[in-house]
């Protein structure tokens, strides 16, 4: 899936993360996700491994990389 921006101007992206597996785990991803610039919003769910964030610009996928492995999980791409 490629990034949608919608009429507000907001992108949102979803990505697929590897080794979530409770709400603890989801706290920690949407914590540094949350910090990245630009970030208005994350969700993320553990039980489908998909982390979905809005934002005002497309992510740079290496800085999403990075704080999701901050968080102590494995980002596999975009889902």
């Amino acid at each position: 899936m490629t990034a949608q921006t919608d009429t507000s101007g907001s992108v949102t992206a979803v990505y697929k993360v590897n080794g979530m597996t409770c709400g603890h785990c989801e706290g920690a991803v949407r914590e540094e996700l949350s910090q990245l610039s630009g970030v208005d919003s994350v969700q993320a769910v553990a039980a489908s491994g998909e982390v979905t964030v809005v934002s005002t610009a497309p992510l740079d996928e290496e800085a999403v990389r990075a704080a999701v492995d901050e968080a102590g999980y494995e980002l596999v791409g975009r889902a």
